[in-house]
């Protein structure tokens, strides 16, 4: 038998020893997201909180057909008992109300991560987020709206994709989404702050990707309220009365612009409102 080379045995070691480094590392990394954590709020504070206004759509990249669906949402449609216990869809949730308790599922016999949970109180939005290397359903599996998503660590930085959305909002003033829409997220944590930049396209909806940031720090809470939520009759409406406006009859779609003295092309959305260029082409108030 031929003698093994200590040089040989040295190399098998070292690769050894660096295969569990990074093993370690990958998961101390798939660690550093749990906890609780609460929204900042540095970013469309107003929007996050009352809620923007009727027909202030600037900056969106939504489609014409997009902005006919938007045109015909009415606020009064939230007291309708079967909207009043919604959640917010995934590509929504984490600029609401709340921040996301960040938990893991490990196997019990590996401890692998197999997913990390995240829960957000309102509405009792529960998400999994599988890490194991699943593949995502067929088309044809239900949709939810929390989506399908699949996890993987880039370095430091979890990313994830999400599909099987049911149709949703980007926005709580009518910019909706249809089931088409899937979503990619970004989650970044620096010490006790974590970013987390999500991209949303619809090929329906959005003229191109939608991207936005939240920002969120850690809580040293360890308890959620729970949220339960009860629909009730707020208003009397005839069986099956849906409150929304027909096309070109919605009263309130200038508001916004008069209010601020705006040109109202500008308040209609669309990918080229976002851009100096258009700005610079508006008239000066």
């Amino acid at each position: 038998m031929k003698r093994i080379s200590r040089f040989a045995v040295s190399g098998a070691l070292t690769v050894v020893t660096a295969l569990a480094v990074a093993a370690t590392a990958s998961a101390q990394s798939q660690q550093t997201l749990v906890g609780n954590w609460a929204p900042i709020m540095h970013e469309d504070q107003t929007e996050r909180g009352a809620g923007p206004d009727v027909g202030d759509w600037a900056g969106l990249p939504i489609t014409e057909a997009g902005r006919l669906r938007a045109e015909a949402w009415d606020a009064a449609l939230l007291t309708v008992p079967e909207h009043q216990c919604k959640p917010h869809p995934s590509i929504y949730g984490y600029r609401g109300i709340g921040g996301p308790r960040i938990g893991r599922i490990e196997d019990p016999n590996t401890f692998a991560v197999v997913a990390l949970t995240m829960h957000i109180p309102w509405m009792e939005q529960r998400r999994t987020i599988w890490m194991d290397g699943r593949e995502h359903p067929p088309e044809f599996a239900p949709h939810t709206w929390q989506g399908f998503s699949t996890g993987k660590w880039e370095g430091d930085v979890l990313v994830v994709d999400t599909t099987h959305l049911k149709a949703g909002w980007v926005r709580r003033n009518g910019v909706v989404t249809t089931d088409q829409v899937t979503m990619r997220e970004y989650f970044f944590r620096h010490g006790d702050i974590m970013t987390h930049t999500y991209v949303i396209s619809d090929p329906a909806y959005l003229s191109e990707p939608l991207i936005k940031t939240n920002g969120f720090r850690l809580a040293g809470n360890d308890n959620l309220a729970p949220y339960p939520c009860q629909a009730v009759i707020e208003v009397d409406r005839a069986k099956g009365e849906i409150p929304h406006h027909l096309p070109g009859q919605n009263p309130y779609l200038t508001e916004y612009a008069n209010r601020h003295k705006l040109p109202v092309v500008a308040t209609r959305g669309g990918a080229e409102t976002a851009l100096p260029e258009f700005a610079r082409s508006m008239p000066a108030a």
